[in-house]
């Protein structure tokens, strides 16, 4: 196993070295000019430039890289013009909203798709399989902000059961001690069921949007494992020796099919990353979606390029943690690295 994780973050140096040099270069590129913008429309050329050569943007292209490279090597992300912080402080600070909302989306996207996807494989042909098809061909059609949009308007302005769609807790309701950075974790541990409700009341909707997006390609995958899996030897033979169906479907066919569905797994979270900064926007989600998106209107470059390689580092790992489950599942991915 040891020799499988050496193998993988190995390969994933390569890829964060391109991540740096791409998104340096894709930062530069942007439209608009960082000095011209911060020193306000009634700025001289004179002021412009001062703020220009402040910032570095009078260096060449390869003297603004090795200076970045440089910076990054100390684990410094730069610090944000627009609120005048170090990148990676708000980086910490926001992540925590991010992670909460993303991977409330994706563990309620698995509650609902792989019972669903398996109920869909067994009765093929049924109206829960009819259902299944509905229900994915609508969560990969549908836009992510439309959905989320569409789920306040019901929710919050017609039935009124969700609180207004303005961040993490609402007005008068206090954060809890910071232990794991997730609210509703934070409130359970400190005892305070007053913020807990308050903070779980403002996750529903912006994880339900994620998890309508997210539950798509895992209910479409766990049916098709599901399929072959089912239409194999050996799970006739298990039915055959009389074998209960529980036993057949959950012990031997779905563990056997949960490959291909794991595998899908890591894609659907890199969608939901990209997907995640559309729903922050929505409902005002204080997370390092809306940060980075807000870095990008102003041209603020530092912001970006540490939203970018902080994006790129949680693919890595969670990609790492896909490995290490196919070597736990499958003891020949451990041969073979």
């Amino acid at each position: 196993m040891l020799k499988l994780i050496a193998s993988r973050l190995a390969t994933a140096i390569p890829s964060l070295i391109g991540v740096v040099i791409v998104t340096f270069l894709l930062t530069r590129v942007l439209p608009g000019d960082t000095a011209a913008y911060f020193a306000g429309p009634a700025a001289t050329p004179q002021a412009i430039a001062e703020i220009r050569a402040k910032l570095g943007l009078d260096k060449s292209l390869p003297e603004q890289f090795m200076d970045y490279v440089g910076a990054l090597a100390k684990g410094d992300l730069g610090t944000s013009l627009s609120t005048g912080q170090p990148v990676a402080h708000e980086i910490a600070t926001r992540l925590p909203a991010s992670a909460e909302l993303t991977l409330s989306g994706l563990i309620l996207a698995l509650a609902i798709a792989i019972p669903f996807g398996i109920a869909a494989a067994v009765k093929q042909g049924s109206w829960v399989d009819h259902a299944c098809r509905v229900i994915t061909t609508a969560g990969v059609s549908l836009p992510v902000f439309f959905t989320g949009l569409l789920l306040v308007y019901v929710f919050y302005f017609k039935l009124g059961w969700a609180p207004a769609p303005l961040g993490r807790l609402d007005a008068f309701a206090t954060a809890p001690n910071d232990v794991t950075g997730f609210f509703v974790l934070d409130s359970l541990i400190a005892g305070d069921f007053e913020t807990f409700r308050a903070a779980l009341a403002q996750l529903v909707i912006p994880a339900l949007t994620l998890a309508i997006f997210a539950l798509a390609p895992i209910a479409r995958m766990t049916r098709a494992s599901m399929l072959s899996v089912l239409s194999s030897e050996f799970v006739r033979t298990a039915r055959a020796a009389g074998l209960t169906p529980y036993k057949v479907i959950i012990v031997y066919a779905f563990r056997n099919a949960l490959l291909p569905v794991i595998t899908t797994l890591g894609m659907v979270f890199s969608f939901l990353l990209g997907a995640n900064v559309l729903v922050e926007k929505v409902f005002a989600w204080p997370g390092i979606g809306s940060y980075a998106v807000e870095a990008l209107i102003t041209s603020d470059y530092a912001p970006v390029q540490g939203f970018v390689l902080a994006m790129a580092i949680l693919y890595v790992a969670l990609n790492l943690v896909i490995d290490i489950a196919y070597g736990i599942i499958d003891p020949r991915a451990r041969s073979e690295a």
